[in-house]
């Protein structure tokens, strides 16, 4: 595996900007490149995926919701 994504699904919870910011790091620590899809599924479909580096998700812990957005 040398690629993978993040997306968030459904409404917003706390802790979201949180496991996105841990994912990327984790996938950056093991040479992973790794994708957000913004929007949900529908950012599957209308092919919304932007390539995450560490500064995608500086400064991402204090705001709420999720940074990529759901589709709800």
């Amino acid at each position: 595996m040398k690629r993978i994504a993040v997306f968030t699904s459904g409404g917003d919870a706390p802790g979201m900007n949180a496991c996105i910011r841990a994912v990327v790091r984790g996938a950056i620590y093991y040479n992973l490149e790794i994708f957000g899809v913004y929007q949900g599924y529908k950012g599957l479909i209308d092919d919304e995926i932007h390539r995450m580096h560490s500064n995608s998700v500086s400064n991402i812990l204090q705001k709420g919701g999720t940074m990529l957005k759901s589709a709800r």
